[in-house]
């Protein structure tokens, strides 16, 4: 089978799974709900199936849909630009902003829209941060603009350190969920989806400058790529879609990180391909895990970052192990 036939089945195989995570998702829980009866609930059936799945696991479903998504075409992107296969979203100290500015809310007693508004704004705050502070007053670098992130992120740290250190007992726990990545106070949807769409929708006209760049900055300007641009493009989308996602669901770990490498093994690294398909693979496993998070020691609920941390790390040194020495 060519090539892009190949590509093309792998990208369907996806599109799938995706559809099959959210199908587990509805009709996980501790309602005992079959699978059709979760589906044929979204339109009809018993009031409350129909309330359970519309209300409660739908919209959790879709936002951390989203949100893997998100993270992992951002995790896609800044291994482009910074040139590091270890880049991930939070590697320029976005999730610290958003950390700090959730935890303010939070220590304030403020409600959940204040808490997503306040994190939201840490993030771009830290994202403005840390442009500004790698570009000075020349262009930026890769190893500057990453020493910069890792400056800020601690910095960041610190302040989430303090206010753990002098938040009352009654209010560590939310703190510590946020933190660890959370989908249980996901309301609304739909902003997230928006964002992710949003965020392919501008990606995907520059895939073959991304793939030019992808081959290195010389390459990619000889062959008529307006590379600081396409930095600053590739910088801006990445950080504002990590900013999306860890306001709505918190710090969720390692999703930035393994699923581009999982879909370059499948897909290779042509951009036109792999963006969406990061996209479907990113959001098929944080709704897996988060299904897994909420059902496993039910009524308990665990941090999704929890699991998403314990499935990446191993697959992250089975990917090491699989590198030429």
């Amino acid at each position: 089978m060519p090539s892009r036939r190949r590509a093309l089945l792998c990208l369907f195989l996806f599109a799938v799974l995706a559809a099959a995570s959210l199908t587990i998702s509805l009709a996980a829980g501790s309602l005992d709900v079959s699978s059709w009866s979760a589906l044929s609930s979204l339109w009809s059936g018993d009031s409350l199936t129909r309330e359970v799945v519309l209300e409660l696991r739908l919209p959790r479903a879709l936002a951390g849909f989203a949100c893997g998504g998100l993270l992992a075409v951002a995790g896609a992107l800044m291994q482009i630009l910074l040139r590091n296969p270890l880049a991930d979203p939070y590697v320029l100290g976005v999730s610290g902003g958003a950390g700090v500015g959730a935890l303010a809310a939070m220590f304030f007693g403020l409600p959940l829209l204040a808490i997503n508004g306040l994190a939201f704004a840490g993030a771009c705050g830290a994202m403005l941060l840390v442009f500004g502070l790698a570009h000075g007053e020349s262009a930026w670098t890769q190893p500057r603009l990453l020493l910069t992130g890792v400056v800020v992120a601690a910095g960041c740290g610190a302040v989430i350190a303090l206010l753990l250190s002098i938040a009352p007992q009654e209010g560590l726990r939310g703190m510590l969920f946020w933190l660890m990545g959370d989908l249980g106070h996901v309301i609304e949807p739909l902003p997230t989806l928006i964002a992710l769409l949003i965020a392919l929708a501008l990606t995907l006209p520059f895939a073959r400058d991304l793939n030019l760049l992808a081959r290195g900055e010389h390459t990619a300007h000889a062959l008529g790529v307006s590379v600081q641009r396409l930095r600053w493009l590739i910088y801006g989308i990445a950080s504002l879609a990590t900013a999306v996602a860890v306001s709505a669901a918190g710090s969720i770990g390692f999703v930035g990180l393994i699923v581009p490498h999982l879909v370059r093994m499948a897909l290779g690294n042509d951009q036109r391909l792999l963006l969406p398909a990061a996209a479907l693979a990113g959001g098929t496993l944080l709704v897996l895990a988060d299904t897994a998070a909420r059902t496993l020691f039910a009524p308990q609920q665990l941090p999704v970052g929890v699991l998403t941390a314990l499935l990446g790390v191993p697959l992250f040194l089975y990917l090491l192990s699989r590198q030429p020495r």
